[in-house]
């Protein structure tokens, strides 16, 4: 689960189909960082998967993200998993955080990319799994996107969660401000629920 970028010809062949065959343009101002915790915002489609998987690739990043357990079952299973899906629970049985603080903790090097409004659909808050993954684990947040708008997408800032999620979303959102969705309709508003838990 190497969290180091790959610069070899899988690279190359995607970021040609990112740029010349998609018409998008990368944002590759890579962070030297072993691990972090990598959100994947706007999500408003099927195609963002699509694209981010490329985008992800040509970056040569790994391809890891997490995604509920039920994704990973048959016939779509082993696919999602040679796409670099990490099967999660979700269940009140099995603390979602904790699974994946777990994951970094045994790892030497490890990127997760996680959509932070857990749907395609609108919602009035996001899921703050990633921001707690984050504090437990002790590793940054980085801000990853898709500008439908401008066919632009990449990496944006790193920043290490303060433990005051007001003041942290408050320069999440105001990155994200101008990034547009494929369906803005669809996008989640950046805030939590007040308690600041799921």
């Amino acid at each position: 689960m190497a969290g180091r970028p790959d610069r070899g010809p899988l690279r190359r062949a995607f970021r040609f189909l990112f740029e010349r065959v998609l018409g998008w343009t990368l944002d590759d101002e890579l962070p030297d960082l072993k691990k972090y915790v990598l959100l994947v915002y706007p999500h408003t489609s099927n195609w963002d998967f699509v694209i981010g998987i490329i985008g992800i690739t040509a970056l040569g990043l790994p391809r890891r993200w997490v995604g509920k357990d039920s994704l990973f079952r048959p016939p779509l299973g082993s696919v999602m998993r040679a796409l670099g899906g990490i099967p999660v629970d979700r269940s009140s049985k099995h603390n979602f955080v904790e699974q994946v603080v777990d994951l970094f903790n045994s790892s030497d090097e490890l990127i997760v990319a996680i959509a932070p409004e857990g749907t395609r659909s609108w919602t009035d808050h996001w899921r703050t799994g990633f921001y707690f993954i984050a504090l437990g684990a002790k590793v940054p947040i980085v801000l990853g996107y898709l500008d439908y708008s401008r066919k632009r997408g990449g990496i944006g800032p790193t920043f290490h969660p303060t433990g005051d999620i007001d003041a942290d979303f408050d320069a999440i959102r105001a990155f994200y401000a101008d990034k547009c969705g494929l369906h803005p309709e669809r996008e989640g508003e950046i805030r939590h629920r007040p308690s600041g838990r799921e």
